[in-house]
């Protein structure tokens, strides 16, 4: 099998629009697709200073100030979207040049590096031993955060990145996808109920991480959002070329670019080997079940280890560390 090829369009190439402020990025350019303002057959990249009205997972609000990345791009698929999508976006974006670079500072001074986050997030958990870190201070209000957390005996995960994926359907016919990304640069929000999605979530920007590895970065500026648009764009651009090899390669039996992704992932996977608790809602019932993370199946559900050995395959559920 041929290795997926490193194609890098300039922005100007994606019918790239910068505005000021959008509502929600993902909104303004799902309803310029729809009325036919945009043409749904080609890429589109939308970004934003900011967003008034921005978005995350099961409509929940994302905080939107200034100095971050908030980007949609639209791409036509011609192929039902599978929960494996979130995982190969969220891996592409975890090879960004400005990631891979902050990594490889925060893995020579011995601290926990980005990782993908099953389902949606980039970001990384903070390993018992750091957890009252300096990195875990720098972040708004980590004292009081992790004063609390404690209490309840899980570990707060850090989030960089959100990863929002949203069908364009015209006519009833599904025609492509909206991937939205919100990435905190300069600007860490602090999370509240409805934006941290009930869990143990604490908002982290590139700034933050970038202030902890002094004087690692001293001679190293953060890039501009221009620079990271591009990165964002071209990881996003790989990962639907990768999306698409799967589904052609999928009917053949074959599974080079299958196993060659889950390699990958495993290398990245945020929760490998963590303790967690899953909470599950079924018809308004709560259930809980415990055990260790041991990856993603081909699907790109988790794969849980519960104390009785038994492997839980999760589609959904709220997660939290515990130790």
């Amino acid at each position: 099998m041929p290795p997926l090829t490193n194609f890098s369009p300039a922005l100007s190439e994606l019918n790239h629009r910068h505005v000021a402020s959008s509502a929600s990025t993902n909104s303004e350019l799902i309803a310029a697709l729809q009325d036919g303002t945009l043409d749904a057959t080609t890429v589109h990249v939308l970004t934003a200073e900011t967003q008034s009205a921005g978005r995350g997972q099961h409509g929940r609000s994302w905080q939107s100030p200034r100095g971050n990345v908030y980007l949609s791009l639209y791409h036509p698929v011609h192929m039902p979207v599978s929960g494996l999508l979130s995982l190969i976006i969220g891996l592409e974006l975890a090879k960004m040049p400005v990631i891979q670079t902050v990594n490889g500072q925060l893995q020579a001074q011995g601290l926990t590096p980005i990782g993908v986050k099953w389902a949606n997030d980039l970001g990384f958990y903070q390993n018992q031993a750091s957890h009252h870190s300096e990195l875990a201070h720098s972040a708004p209000d980590g004292s009081a955060l992790d004063s609390a957390i404690s209490l309840q005996r899980t570990l707060p995960f850090q989030k960089l990145a959100g990863i929002l994926i949203e069908p364009v359907t015209k006519s009833g016919k599904l025609v492509g996808v909206v991937l939205g990304i919100g990435l905190n640069v300069k600007a860490a929000p602090t999370l509240t109920a409805q934006t941290s999605e009930g869990m143990s979530y604490q908002a982290i920007s590139l700034q933050d991480i970038y202030a902890v590895l002094q004087p690692a970065t001293q001679a190293t500026r953060l890039p501009d959002l221009q620079t990271l648009y591009q990165q964002m764009t071209t990881a996003l651009m790989a990962a639907m070329t990768r999306f698409e090899h799967l589904a052609i390669e999928k009917p053949t039996g074959h599974t080079y670019y299958l196993d060659g992704f889950l390699q990958q992932f495993a290398a990245m996977d945020a929760l490998a080997g963590l303790r967690l608790r899953v909470t599950q809602d079924y018809n308004n019932e709560k259930k809980v079940m415990t055990g260790v993370a041991c990856g993603v199946d081909t699907h790109g559900c988790l794969q849980l280890q519960q104390d009785n050995g038994k492997i839980s395959t999760l589609f959904t559920g709220r997660i939290d560390v515990i130790y």
